[in-house]
């Protein structure tokens, strides 16, 4: 504990000024034990180097001396160190004295690749005003490449005296304890890269399939990677792990958070950790903890590796980067980098500037309207694309970088610099089109350029098939690509990413087993994850024995993923879903490094689960091969010809089309025919794009109903692709013409006439390709 701090002395005023008014309780500052206390460090050589680029940069200097580069905004800073840890924990110091436009910069001769090292920020300790500058802290160059170590949740870490007797002011009491020893060190890393062997796929949005995976969960348990490379990027890499990629069919891999991260003291104390990644503490490191080859810049080549094995397969890769808050937290947070580089310049702080505006319900928000706050950002999205090969980012909780000074505001900083950026402009950019402040839920907001997750997808499939809409009005724009959010400013329907369950909620599996969440090994008391799960358990809570419950689950499973594949829009699958990878009813698992988090690969051998996979593959192989499940423009609700149909037409069981009426009465059936020789598109050459019709069922009842197929002038035929009511699980399948299996429904390939009425079964999906009627 420090010792009890003195008042700032009053500063002095012009003579005759009368004497400066003490200053409020609290804003105090340490007189104990400091970093220096003892011999000071040796000091290193520092030539003057350069502002540019920011970070550590290792070259050859001006008299052909190798060394790096040291660049540092710090606005409001006095004074900054750069500090070099030999392995033996030896701390050198190199003063940095040369200042340009608020960057302090130097270049320090000898210094290589694989070096590690810190920063130490001085100037005023004055919590009250938001100045939190102590140079016994050892901080993580924003710009760090790699860093090498954990962070130790100790009091040390926290800039403030967490222990002080009066815990209303305890924040604006300095600790002087250095805390080098119990924070990871920045290390220097060679950047010679040419990435001419590597070849992006550049998949167009409209073939896009993305599959949403942590690159520790999904390959921690896969018995076909060596066990040293479970859990890393080389694992991610690995043969076994793209085989199952390529065999979905998918088209890209978006990863969970990979910026260096922190674990919270709250979860450490309970003994778990934040395995999902969403509290960065470093925007141009790759997560040490993933890298099987080392962590002194190691990682660094792993992960290119693991990009560049992934191309090769055609798959890109996409990051879910978390730009909004950092690990430091709150008020009472640790000083890790920014709090202690510059509080006031890198946040946004409240009205009382002890404390900070908080909109994204972790303790703290970056401050985005700050230019050299957007240039770190901007930085290391150019740096994952043009030095780590990334196609493109998931930006979480995206509404808090669209703020101006308080409201989201869609021609923000933030959105305004992305746009005209020639590098980010053209990679894939997905808005989680929300955040916790007032104002912050905007889907169907963001300008072109950009996609979003649309949770309103989500939430009416969930909902249409556990029973609860009622009426079809919301269905209808989901499954067409959801105009009513995104037809706009000429937003495709690829601006929506269609998905039905995330990492954050229920896999798929207990989607459909649990009325409501099960978290309690997350120690909680049941106070996280949401309530509002639009689940249904299929009629028993959890694990069960029963078949009928169990065959339920299945084909709702199956009902899901037809219907998510089967729409207009980017469809987004989670690692695992296709296997029937259960929580065990956990909705919130980010803090559930265990098997609790991990795919299950033995879900592939098991014969309730195993053919789900093939299914999943299917859908998506008919995806790619027709553009009229993938269309790249709206519906229109009108023909290309006189003569041509509709490219879109909706029916109700009876075989006519849906009137407006018809929208509002209460149903759980939909037809809908799409036209293939009706899409607004052109191939390469100039070519209209023709395909396939397709009549798209979905019936969401528990009792079959029976579906006259519509015939001239839409078809002269049908046969069947799927129905999910035959796709059950070994053991329970079923015969054509076994009693509620009608036989126009004997498999795929089966013909059908038009005109025909065919039995749906209850809660199911049926696909028929259309014979075309003779036009006149």
């Amino acid at each position: 504990m420090p010792e009890p701090a003195l008042p700032d002395a009053p500063a002095a005023g012009p003579p005759g000024a009368p004497a400066a008014p003490p200053l409020p309780r609290g804003r105090t500052r340490a007189r104990g034990r400091t970093a220096a206390a003892g011999a000071p460090p040796p000091l290193a050589p520092v030539w003057p180097g350069s502002p540019q680029p920011l970070g550590a940069r290792f070259h050859t200097g001006p008299d052909g001396t190798p060394g790096t580069n040291f660049a540092l905004w710090a606005g409001g800073a006095e004074s900054v160190e750069v500090c070099l840890f030999a392995d033996d924990g030896t701390e050198t110091r190199a003063p940095l004295t040369d200042l340009t436009h608020e960057v302090w910069h130097g270049f320090v001769p000898g210094v290589r690749p694989g070096q590690r090292y810190g920063l130490r920020v001085g100037g005023r300790w004055d919590p009250w005003t938001g100045a939190r500058w102590n140079p016994a802290k050892l901080l993580l160059d924003p710009y760090a490449r790699a860093v090498d170590g954990h962070f130790g949740m100790v009091p040390e870490v926290y800039a403030h005296a967490r222990d002080w007797p009066e815990q209303d002011v305890a924040d604006t009491v300095r600790d002087d304890r250095d805390s080098a020893p119990y924070v990871p060190k920045g290390v220097v890393v060679d950047d010679a890269d040419d990435w001419e062997d590597d070849h992006r796929p550049k998949t167009p949005w409209s073939d896009t399939v993305i599959y949403e995976l942590h690159v520790r969960g999904f390959t921690r348990r896969h018995p076909d990677i060596p066990p040293q490379l479970r859990g890393t990027y080389a694992g991610l890499a690995h043969p076994a792990a793209i085989d199952h990629l390529t065999r979905l069919g998918v088209t890209a891999v978006e990863l969970l958070p990979v910026h260096q991260f922190a674990d919270e003291e709250h979860l450490l104390r309970r003994g778990l950790s934040n395995y999902w990644g969403y509290n960065s503490i470093g925007y141009f490191a790759p997560h040490a903890a993933y890298s099987a080859s080392g962590s002194r810049g190691e990682q660094v080549g792993e992960f290119k590796r693991m990009v560049r094995a992934l191309h090769a397969a055609g798959i890109e890769v996409i990051l879910d980067v978390v730009y909004n808050h950092t690990a430091e937290g709150g008020q009472g947070g640790p000083t890790l980098s920014l709090r202690g580089i510059d509080n006031r310049g890198y946040y946004r702080l409240g009205p009382d500037p002890r404390g900070y505006s908080d909109y994204t319900g972790c303790g703290n928000t970056l401050n985005v309207v700050q230019p050299h706050v957007l240039r770190l950002i901007t930085d290391s999205l150019r740096y994952w694309v043009t030095e780590m090969g990334v196609d493109g980012f998931r930006f979480d909780l995206a509404a808090a970088l669209a703020r101006s000074l308080h409201d989201v505001d869609m021609l923000s900083p933030f959105l305004a610099v992305i746009a005209q950026d020639p590098v980010l402009r053209r990679v894939k950019l997905i808005a989680e089109p929300w955040d916790v402040g007032d104002g912050g839920y905007q889907v169907g907001s963001f300008p072109p350029l950009w996609t979003e997750w649309n949770d309103r997808f989500r939430d009416t499939v969930r909902d249409f098939w556990r029973g609860a809409t009622g009426d079809l009005r919301d269905l209808g724009y989901r499954l067409s690509g959801s105009s009513d959010l995104y037809d706009w400013g000429g937003r495709r329907p690829y601006a929506s990413v269609n998905y039905v369950t995330a990492h954050d909620g229920f896999t798929l599996r207990d989607l459909v087993s649990h009325n409501g969440k099960h978290n309690d090994a997350n120690g909680e008391d049941g106070r996280d994850g949401t309530d509002d799960n639009r689940s249904w358990n299929c009629g028993a809570e959890g694990a069960t024995d029963d078949p009928d419950v169990l065959a339920l689950r299945h084909r709702q499973v199956r009902n899901l993923l037809a219907t998510l594949l089967l729409s207009t829009g980017v469809p987004m699958l989670v690692a695992g879903d296709e296997m029937g990878r259960t929580q065990g009813g956990n909705n919130n698992a980010y803090c559930q490094d265990n098997e609790t988090g991990w795919v299950d690969w033995s879900l592939r051998d098991d014969p309730a689960w195993s053919g789900l996979v093939d299914l999943v593959a299917r859908l998506i192989a008919l995806r790619r091969a027709h553009p009229v499940l993938r269309r790249g423009g709206f519906f229109s609700g009108m023909s290309l010809a006189p003569e041509g149909l509709r490219d879109v037409t909706w029916f109700g069981p009876a075989g006519r089309e849906m009137t407006e009426a018809d929208w509002f009465a209460p149903s759980a059936t939909l037809g809908m025919l799409l036209s293939g020789q009706d899409i607004p598109q052109r191939d390469a050459r100039g070519e209209p794009v023709v395909d396939d019709s397709f009549l798209l069922i979905v019936h969401a009842d528990h009792r079959p109903v029976e579906f006259t197929l519509p015939g001239p002038p839409w078809a002269s035929g049908y046969d069947e692709v799927l129905d999910t009511a035959r796709e059950d699980p070994p053991g329970r399948a079923r015969a054509a013409g076994a009693p509620g299996v009608p036989a126009q429904a004997a498999g795929p390939g089966q013909p059908v006439a038009s005109g025909a009425a065919v039995t749906v079964e209850a809660r199911s999906v049926r696909l028929l390709r259309v014979r075309p009627a003779v036009r006149a």
